[in-house]
């Protein structure tokens, strides 16, 4: 007898899997342990997260070992405990009206029982915990999956906390990403493009490869694939419940951070609060301590499908989110206003041209600080660690005569994350000015192009930079950035502003988008180092002007006519034991920069996330040792990992002469010591392969 249609069909979508490498392991542990470590699997994501295609591989699984599988979609059920049952037997193979649990309890051997789409038998979630499973035999696996997490009751029952192994089930990592693009044979030159946009969100993944597939020659740009869209948007929202809800599902894709009081003023209506409520419980909207936001996907998705759909509408939710925004910087000062301004930024994401230079998954908690005493000696070192000694003496000269001007960037209690040194030129005597390079230049410009008048100002952004990246495209940087919009727009009588760059060229396009024109005149060097000054008139183009220019380009969909950035060099996608591998070379060359030169991981994602795709190999090389001690330091905070970090401090941060010897100096047998030593190792291969692969999944 030849195969059935269904064994083809499980057999090419069983050729198109990868990646959920943890997930399957986990189950396959599970399944063929000899005893259940625990009765229930409950597996949750998004909408097209890939929650059926995994449950279809479990199947497969459980055929490999001769486990007899039950698999129902619950969406075929209703809910009610008969009908529940009336399926359930039915999908066993038993007669009507023979109890599935009873057949379950007679039978030898492991069953597993797998419930896909689980959220639609809400109405049922107490009977099945409190009733339904508690009857089947220990021997019996059930699988859960659907796009809400385990409601309360069940995280509350003391009993189901052990008895419940929960799994959030996240996007694909770009490595499993491309894996499928290649199997689909996309075009290496679009993988990015395609990565880009999806997040590697598989059912999104699936969807545009289909697009390939059925057009000859197609190149990926997500407002030409509507058809795609539309899916995304149904798999997502399914069917909202008035225009009302779409719009405030349109809102919160295309602001940073939705609060009751925002949508309330956006959709013009008095009282927002049942649309927010609503918000809140939708599987691929997450609630921060600030407000609400999407799932990465749901974003672009939802904002693309109103892009193509209706633009104007699109247009119109963006003035009026500029609209509250302007009137919210009138009424707050400090950090607050700093977060409002933040979330104005936001609103230019969107745009090809600025997208690329905004680390816009936020600061990672830093904020603006005014300077305290004591900063001055670690800002100065960061200083002459990126633009050399020359350079922090004139940092010390400029923070000890205007050290209003200087904000220091905090991430907690941890030292400064970055610094800006703003000069204010017309409060500096002529010696000051002739002394450091940087303003000799910008004021020599002023008194030829722009003379200041009674009564106005002028700010050199003379340093600017954050501790691990420099310049380059960062959360620190981009908050620095957020601090210059803040000084444009608070600062009483501003006339000029000078913002010099170590790299030019790179900013280029979003400079131009930001109106900040080239002045090669005020070009300066310090030590034999050349830095390139971009600058604005607000005299010609106010604030208030400025403002507005910008918001005519936050929804244009044609670029700028300005140079491109420089081509990045593409990033090296490690195994995990590459990486491991890697990993355990920097820890052993850890203080040895020459030796790390040729390191796989100053090309990783690991490094280039932090210091951009556009450092230099030194910038990298630092950052990777940055990053390495993170991990190293971090052990700390846990009292049963102190003992792996004494272990590694004294052989790799603070090398004792040999390991015999750190071993006694923590007066530990030489064994155990070795014992620790690599458990520690495998703890930092561990915390940084997460950052590698974006987050890790319990």
């Amino acid at each position: 007898m030849g195969l059935r249609l269904a064994d083809r069909l499980s057999a090419a979508r069983h050729r198109r899997f990868v990646g959920r490498e943890t997930e399957i392991t986990r189950f396959r542990t599970v399944l063929t342990a000899a005893e259940l470590p625990f009765p229930v699997l409950y597996i949750f994501g998004p909408g097209g997260v890939g929650k059926t295609t995994l449950l279809a591989e479990f199947v497969a699984l459980c055929a490999q070992t001769q486990t007899p599988a039950i698999s129902i979609d619950a969406r075929n059920i209703e809910p009610a405990p008969d009908a529940f049952l009336n399926v359930l037997t039915s999908a066993m193979g038993l007669v009507p009206g023979e109890s599935p649990v009873q057949a379950l309890a007679a039978a030898s051997r492991r069953h597993v029982i797998l419930l896909d789409t689980f959220e639609t038998l809400a109405p049922l979630d107490s009977w099945i915990r409190d009733i339904f499973l508690p009857q089947l035999p220990e021997n019996t696996l059930v699988v859960l999956a659907g796009r809400q997490p385990p409601s309360t009751a069940w995280r509350a029952d003391p009993g189901w906390q052990s008895l419940v192994y929960t799994l959030s089930l996240r996007n694909l990592s770009p490595e499993e990403s491309r894996s499928y693009l290649l199997k689909r044979e996309i075009p290496l030159e679009q993988h990015q493009g395609v990565l880009d946009f999806t997040h590697g969100h598989p059912l999104a993944l699936s969807l545009v490869a289909d697009v390939f597939a059925q057009r000859h020659g197609f190149r990926f740009e997500p407002e030409a694939t509507p058809d795609v869209i539309k899916v995304l948007v149904e798999r997502f929202i399914q069917k909202v419940p008035s225009p009302a809800h779409r719009a405030a599902l349109e809102i919160c894709a295309l602001v940073r951070l939705t609060t009751e009081g925002l949508l309330s003023e956006m959709l013009m209506m008095p009282d927002a609060h049942e649309l927010f409520e609503w918000l809140r419980e939708l599987s691929f909207i997450e609630a921060g301590r600030l407000g609400l936001f999407p799932h990465d996907l749901a974003r672009e998705t939802l904002i693309a499908d109103m892009r193509w759909r209706n633009p104007d509408w699109y247009a119109e939710l963006h003035r009026r989110a500029r609209t509250y925004y302007l009137e919210r910087l009138q009424q707050t000062q400090g950090q607050e206003q700093q977060r409002i301004l933040s979330d104005y930024i936001f609103l230019h994401r969107d745009n090809p041209v600025v997208r690329p230079y905004f680390e816009w998954q936020g600061s990672s908690g830093a904020l603006a600080d005014t300077l305290r005493p004591g900063d001055e000696p670690a800002l100065l070192r960061m200083v002459a660690q990126h633009e050399g000694e020359g350079s922090a003496r004139l940092a010390a000269h400029w923070i000890a005569r205007q050290p209003g001007g200087v904000s220091v960037f905090r991430q907690g209690l941890q030292p400064p994350a970055g610094l800006l040194v703003m000069v204010g030129l017309q409060q500096a005597t002529a010696e000051e000015l002739n002394n450091d390079p940087a303003t000799q230049a910008a004021w020599h410009y002023l008194r030829r192009h722009a003379p200041l008048r009674p009564g106005e100002s002028a700010t050199l952004f003379r340093f600017w930079m954050a501790h691990d990246t420099y310049q380059a495209v960062s959360s620190i940087q981009s908050l620095i950035f957020v601090n210059m919009v803040r000084h444009y727009l608070t600062t009483p009588g501003l006339a000029f502003t000078f913002l010099p760059c170590a790299e030019p060229d790179f900013w280029a396009p979003v400079f131009a988008y930001a109106d900040l024109a080239r002045i090669r005149e005020a070009d300066f060097q310090v030590e034999g180092r050349h830095y390139g000054v971009y600058g604005h008139d607000w005299r010609a183009v106010p604030p208030m002007a400025w403002l507005s220019l910008l918001a005519e380009r936050e929804i244009a969909t044609t670029p700028l006519a300005v140079p491109s950035p420089s081509i990045a060099e593409p990033l090296v996608v490690l195994s995990q034991p590459e990486f491991a591998s890697a990993v355990r070379d920097t820890l052993r060359d850890l203080f040895h920069p020459e030796a790390l030169r040729g390191n796989p991981l100053l090309r990783s994602r690991l490094v280039v996330d932090r210091v951009g795709a556009n450092a230099d190999e030194a910038r990298r090389v630092a950052a990777l040792q940055g990053m390495v001690k993170e991990a190293v330091e971090s052990l700390q905070q846990s009292p049963r990992e102190a003992k792996l970090y004494r272990a590694l401090y004294h052989t790799y941060l603070q090398p004792a002469a040999t390991q015999e010897q750190a071993a006694e100096l923590l007066d530990l047998p030489f064994s155990t010591f070795r014992r620790h030593l690599k458990s520690g190792i495998t703890q930092v291969v561990e915390i940084l392969w997460q950052q590698e692969l974006g987050g890790s999944e319990k």
